[in-house]
């Protein structure tokens, strides 16, 4: 099937052509496909061979000839590190159409890396193979979690160099989304004055993602609201599975609640609440801790945009739930991993994280393990003991849990299963994507392969990959992650 037969104009386009450019792409040399994601691939129709049918890897490339209307550029602006940059905007993405599904979902087609743009800021706007790499990986890790982001449906690389801190190639991953509009797109138009235009892109997003809000008395306020809410959700899951974002500007917050623009990400191995996986965050602003709060912060710039259409007390209430129901869907998350049917009072939780803090305890082999506890015998699985430099520090808390589990009698084998069901067994670690990264520069992708495969799908026991699922090495704490793409 040819990809240029599927897409469609892009719904931002139906607005005045401030809000986006056109943009002339700039193809990769000799392009090959490293990946592609037929499970995403399959809602299109789409079988392995299409991917390199016809002209569709000049699609998926950034060849220019291969399109038969402009891919576009979006404008935006946001705040990077709590300051404000009055302009931003696509500057290595671009939309290049959208493609309706076999269930009839609209999906906003992205390629980035495919050059520059009129938003480019003197930048070449190429990704380089590395940070391709980190993006399409981590997208489908979060998805195989059930964590709302935006999905990858393939990689591209050419021997073409990059010019970074040393020299790289070019790659393109080909990056899907209902939308990829950022708060940053209200921004933009709030800080210039233009509320006609502002009003038009918050009816354009009411209309086509959240039109129940129509029936409101304030659509503007229930759109905020359930904005707000999507965003709590989301951050509840990256606390549940220990992601660190680290790059948490307002210019990649999803107005659907999505997780955008894996840059210098993290999860969490030892477990610290004030990890910061960002070298480039010298004063934690965007540590593992503070990204709830951070949450808030940025949907109180997304809460200005719409003073012009809303009461500023009305949109402060809302602003001001943020923490209950951010709270309440953490609680129920971690309830869920520790295998309890009721919902355990936020103490109960904090008490056992800072256990694991003192003695940095790997997150997720911890939860993982923990299934195999039997209350009745209240005894520390090894698989869990061997984590802990101090195991009796966990025997109050332990006590305490057993008691728990025993008074809702469920089955040690139901336990278990539900537990596993919710604690993976494999996590994307950054040495494990170092390990693929360095051996694909070296044209070696059987590692980018298998890693692939595996987080595809992280709570299978996957045996003969069991060395993905080992505390990290010595090594891989001194991996150091920056914006640098």
């Amino acid at each position: 099937m040819e990809l240029t037969q599927l897409l469609q104009q892009n719904r931002m386009q139906q607005l005045p052509k401030l809000f986006y450019a056109p943009v002339k792409t700039e193809k990769l040399t000799a392009p090959t496909l490293l990946l592609s994601n037929q499970p995403l691939a399959n809602q299109f129709n789409l079988n392995e061979t299409d991917f390199l049918t016809g002209d569709n890897l000049g699609v998926l490339s950034g060849n220019p000839k291969s399109y038969r209307q402009a891919p576009i550029a979006t404008l935006y602006s946001g705040h990077q590190f709590g300051h404000y940059t009055a302009q931003l905007g696509d500057g290595r993405a671009v939309i290049i159409g959208d493609v309706v599904d076999k269930h009839n979902q609209r999906w906003e087609w992205q390629l980035k890396g495919a050059g520059q743009t009129p938003f480019s800021r003197h930048a070449d706007g190429r990704a380089v193979l590395r940070s391709s790499i980190r993006e399409y990986l981590c997208s489908e890790a979060m998805a195989a979690l059930h964590i709302p982001t935006t999905r990858a449906l393939s990689l591209v690389a050419s021997d073409d160099p990059v010019y970074r801190e040393r020299v790289e190639t070019a790659a393109i991953v080909t990056r899907l989304a209902p939308s990829f509009i950022r708060f940053g797109h209200f921004e933009v138009f709030y800080h210039r004055k233009l509320h006609t235009d502002l009003q038009l892109l918050a009816d354009h997003v009411i209309d086509l993602y959240y039109p129940q809000c129509r029936e409101a008395k304030n659509p503007y306020l229930a759109f905020f609201e359930a904005v707000s809410k999507k965003t709590a959700e989301t951050i509840a899951l990256w606390q549940s599975v220990g992601f660190c974002h680290g790059v948490l500007n307002t210019d990649n917050m999803s107005i659907l609640g999505l997780t955008l623009d894996y840059g210098p990400f993290g999860f969490l191995d030892g477990f610290d609440f004030q990890h910061v996986c960002n070298h480039s965050d010298h004063a934690g602003r965007y540590a593992f801790n503070q990204q709830p709060f951070i949450g808030q912060w940025n949907l109180s710039c997304l809460a200005s945009t719409l003073l012009p259409f809303a009461e500023e007390a009305e949109l402060v209430a809302i602003l001001n739930d943020y923490a209950r129901h951010y709270q309440n869907h953490y609680d129920q998350l971690m309830a869920a991993k520790l295998g309890l049917q009721t919902v355990p009072e936020a103490a109960f939780v904090l008490r056992l994280l800072r256990v694991m803090a003192a003695q940095s305890v790997d997150f997720t082999l911890f939860f993982r393990a923990l299934a195999q506890f039997d209350p009745h015998t209240g005894t520390l699985p090894a698989p869990v003991r061997v984590l802990l430099t101090d195991p009796r520090a966990l025997d109050e808390w332990l006590a305490d849990y057993a008691q728990r589990l025993l008074q809702e009698g469920r089955g040690q084998s139901v336990k278990i299963a539900a537990m596993n069901g919710v604690n993976p067994k494999y996590i994307l670690r950054n040495y494990l994507l170092e390990q693929a990264i360095k051996k694909a520069e070296n044209k070696d992708y059987s590692e980018l392969n298998q890693l692939a495969k595996v987080i595809a799908e992280p709570y299978a026991e996957w045996p003969e990959y069991e060395a993905y699922a080992a505390l990290p090495p010595a090594w891989s704490k001194d991996i150091s992650i920056s914006c640098s793409s």
